[in-house]
């Protein structure tokens, strides 16, 4: 008996493309997915290559020209043996007046973590209660601008005379520079946190504290962050301010003693210590904020 047309239909193989479909090696598709990153990434990485490049032909050919003194502006070669001699030991003399430039540079660095970190903690404590306490703002609010309009050297010479010639004027100086901005920042993020997320919180029975620490500060945690950047970047710009008085060893105290017998070769090696290292936090701190709020975009 011959079979039906609709069950030679239901028994029939679907029609296609001939051969099997072979899926693709696992994780193909994010391989494409982040080759566009991988070359934005490289693309970047690139350009900045290049211009460092221009910018060391560019120093390289104004002092080939000699249209200065190279007291007044050192070649890259004067700068590269100035960093070969700071950074071990050369006819019998080791690094810079002892101490290698590393040596300088962690010193320094340990400077700034413990003067900064104690004026972040201090600010991010003013900022939350400026942002949750409106009579604490009104008090506090104008002496944290007060401090943050005045350069450091301006009040220096008072920590001196206060706390003497040692270690205390130094980190008091990081510490004082470095609070204002965290303050502003986190008082600032901390008044706009999300006002129904605030009364929703309070509405289940959360507490102050816990709405604050639950709430308030995750909301403002990518200002907060970017404070801290501020305020580290201002102690470290402070830091040879700070090292002005028996600053040696610190990388400061290097570039201040090297520019009294006029060696620009060493002070330019410091300058560019000092910046590389700055990077260096800058970009830890950036990735920091990524990991800790990754919601928002960091700048």
């Amino acid at each position: 008996m011959p079979t039906s047309p609709s069950v030679r239909e239901r028994t029939a193989e679907p029609s296609g493309p001939a051969g099997p479909v072979t899926p693709g090696p696992p994780g193909a598709d994010g391989d494409r997915r982040r080759r566009p990153e991988r070359a934005a990434l490289l693309r970047r990485i690139g350009l900045r290559v290049l211009a460092l490049a221009v910018l060391l032909g560019l120093w390289q050919s104004v002092t080939a020209l000699q249209l200065w003194s190279p007291v007044l502006v050192p070649s890259p070669a004067a700068v590269w043996r100035a960093l070969l001699e700071t950074s071990g030991t050369h006819d019998g003399v080791r690094g810079y007046q002892g101490h290698t430039l590393i040596e300088h540079l962690g010193i320094s660095l340990r400077r700034i973590f413990v003067g900064a970190g104690a004026g972040v903690v201090a600010g991010l404590v003013a900022g939350v209660l400026m942002g949750t306490l409106p009579w604490v703002r009104v008090v506090l609010e104008p002496a944290v601008a007060f401090l943050r309009t005045l350069p450091p050297l301006a009040y220096f010479s008072l920590l001196i005379i206060w706390f003497g010639i040692d270690e205390a004027p130094k980190l008091w100086l990081l510490a004082i520079a470095a609070m204002p901005p965290v303050a502003v920042a986190t008082a600032s993020a901390v008044a706009s946190a999300p006002t129904a997320l605030v009364e929703a919180a309070r509405a289940i029975g959360a507490r102050r504290g816990q709405v604050v620490t639950s709430v308030v500060l995750p909301s403002a945690l990518p200002e907060i962050l970017v404070g801290v950047r501020l305020a580290f970047g201002i102690a470290y710009s402070s830091v040879v301010a700070a090292e002005t008085v028996n600053g040696l060893p610190g990388i400061g105290g290097l570039i201040r003693d090297a520019q009294r017998y006029n060696q620009s070769d060493t002070v330019v090696l410091g300058l560019f210590a000092i910046g590389v290292s700055g990077l260096l936090i800058d970009a830890a701190l950036r990735l920091l904020a990524d990991r800790l709020a990754p919601w928002r975009s960091h700048t």
